[in-house]
């Protein structure tokens, strides 16, 4: 079993098994990052503050996904799971 049968194998390409990110963070986080910080900075015109922000966000972001990139499902099963279990 340790050996490789001709003709069977499939090249797995890294693509298929990393995290979508957006300069280096998860880009569903990003992209609802940019929102708020556009939505404050034009809607608000509050230019600063939402420039802040964003970096601040994006700052947090890429730091939680250099820890693990899979932040977001593991952060969402999180909040679904209660918070103790009952026998």
């Amino acid at each position: 079993m340790d050996q490789d049968l001709p003709g069977f194998v499939a090249p797995v390409h890294r693509a298929l098994a990393e995290p979508i990110m957006l300069a280096g963070a998860p880009r569903a986080l990003a992209i609802v990052n940019g929102t708020l910080a556009a939505a404050i900075g034009i809607g608000l015109r509050l230019w600063i503050v939402g420039l802040v922000m964003a970096v601040a966000g994006h700052g947090l972001a890429v730091i939680a996904a250099r820890r693990d990139p899979q932040i977001l499902p593991v952060a969402r099963r999180h909040l679904a799971l209660p918070h103790r279990f009952e026998s």
